[in-house]
């Protein structure tokens, strides 16, 4: 019998090794799949931001157009004159407005347009010499369009 139990041993010995060998490559197995897995993900998204980085980039160019700043500034010129212009049918002694339409219209060129509210700041404060400054100019460029 001491082979037989011999041979015993010797096959619980394999069938333990096969059993202990199979976890081990059956965790390495599922590691590699993972690492896989979590590789070709991290490779997905980072070719996913990129691309879409480049399109918004390019989307992006193609719908700004270029403004001349010339229309722009006039625009946004005329609007604060008409701002000021709302705000003078209200209060008319206004002094924020009258010096702000005032000023758009000597930088619109339109010293004609500046003296009315330049007047009337004069009228409201005597002792302000760049009122004074500033019409005198206003009609010396009116005189000089004649």
């Amino acid at each position: 019998m001491p082979g037989k139990q011999r041979g015993q041993e010797l096959a619980m010995e394999s069938t333990q090794k096969k059993s202990s060998a199979r976890p081990v490559h059956r965790s390495d197995r599922i590691k590699q799949i993972f690492a896989l897995v979590s590789m070709v993900s991290f490779g997905g998204s980072a070719i996913f931001g990129i691309v879409s980085l480049f399109s918004s980039g390019l989307s992006s160019q193609h719908q700004q157009k270029p403004t001349p700043a010339a229309v722009s500034q006039e625009s946004l010129l005329a609007a604060q004159e008409r701002g000021y212009e709302t705000v003078l049918q209200r209060e008319p002694q206004n002094h924020t407005a009258l010096e702000g339409l005032a000023n758009v219209r000597l930088q619109m060129n339109n010293g004609k347009g500046a003296i009315e509210p330049l007047e009337k700041l004069v009228k409201l404060y005597p002792d302000r010499a760049d009122y004074k400054e500033l019409l005198g100019r206003a009609r010396h460029t009116r005189e000089e369009k004649k």
